[in-house]
């Protein structure tokens, strides 16, 4: 298989797309040069955590230190919230990355509100608190010595390994039940992860590091996501039987979703990067998406329908199965009483 000669490696997006909400329109690629160059934008919200209503994900928060995302990774849903900022979710998500420098005080005074309600804050909810940025930035590391100091429990998802970095904080968090990690990992094949999602650390360093936070007795979870029909659903035997190798305490999985904009950034893509069954990999998606690339629908949008989403579902439940079987190993709750206890006003001795 080889990628058209046109197709640019090093970003995921090929193209630009338009924004829906103003006039601008993207006639020109910028060269390759300037592609490959990413802009870090500061930007300063009012609010730092949004509250999850999604009935698929549960009750939480979640806390985005980035907008915008230099792993590049060609499916990510987060896309399309990149226009909300007057950018495009095609090259411009890879390439104009907001940061939040502002947010580990600001999470500080959300949580010590007396209105605040406590529920479990996903890091992130949106784009990958590990991303390259977080490497100098820290802002990420900042927020997590919050959550440390006040107690508060926190999940960490992410397709960096990073991560490790941070395994101080995270090991002594662990200790009182205050977190879970995500490894997400999408394919076993280098060659595929280099295109499909450039800028992420390697498979074999994200299984490292898997076994690194196991180690230091963090409970890690493997998501296998998203399964790409036609291109990755081959594999997912392989990807459980290493997840339970490195030490993964739990496995899940979701089926892709090209909603809006993306479906065009990934058609564009995938006739590039496999122009030999793109069209195979574009059909076999729309089976599992009633006829579309993109599914919005609560209950239905991580699983799919049809007989290729069931396909997959079987072949899940069966590698859960064989390498995760129920009850064998333990996940903790999140432990809420220590925040409690350190957001209670201290009584005056007089």
């Amino acid at each position: 298989m080889q990628a058209s000669p046109q197709f640019r490696p090093g970003r995921g997006a090929q193209i630009n797309t338009a924004n829906p909400y103003h006039n601008l329109r993207y006639d020109e690629l910028p060269d390759a040069e300037d592609e490959l160059r990413t802009e870090f934008i500061p930007t300063y919200p009012k609010t730092i955590l949004n509250k999850i209503t999604s009935p698929d994900l549960g009750n939480g928060y979640g806390l985005n230190p980035y907008q915008g995302c230099e792993h590049g990774c060609v499916y990510c849903f987060a896309r399309t919230t990149h226009t909300y900022w007057g950018y495009s979710a095609g090259l411009d998500f890879e390439q104009k990355v907001l940061y939040k420098a502002t947010a580990p005080g600001l999470l500080r005074k959300t949580l010590l509100k007396k209105s605040y309600e406590p529920m479990p804050i996903m890091l992130s909810g949106n784009t990958d608190a590990y991303q390259p940025a977080e490497r100098t930035m820290k802002i990420t590391r900042q927020c997590l010595e919050v959550l440390q100091d006040l107690r508060h429990p926190v999940g960490l998802i992410t397709k960096n390994s990073l991560i490790v970095r941070d395994i101080d904080i995270l090991e002594e968090m662990a200790k009182d039940n205050l977190v879970h990690a995500c490894l997400s990992i999408t394919t076993l094949d280098e060659d595929v992860r280099r295109m499909l999602e450039p800028r992420t650390s390697s498979i074999a360093q994200r299984f490292k590091a898997v076994e690194a936070l196991s180690s230091a007795g963090i409970p890690v979870t493997v998501n296998i996501a998203p399964v790409i029909p036609g291109l990755t659903d081959h594999e997912l035997f392989g990807i459980a039987q290493r997840a339970r190798e490195a030490g993964a305490r739990r496995i899940g999985y979701s089926i892709v979703r090209l909603n809006d904009d993306i479906g065009t950034i990934f058609t564009n893509w995938v006739h590039q990067a496999y122009p030999d069954r793109a069209n195979r990999i574009l059909n076999r998606i729309r089976d599992c998406r009633g006829g579309e690339l993109g599914e919005k629908r609560f209950g239905v949008r991580h699983r799919g329908e049809g007989e290729i989403a069931e396909m997959i579902g079987r072949q899940y439940k069966l590698a859960k199965r064989l390498h995760f079987p129920e009850g064998e190993f333990e996940w903790p709750a999140y432990d809420f009483s220590g925040f409690e206890l350190r957001r209670k006003p201290q009584l005056s001795l007089f």
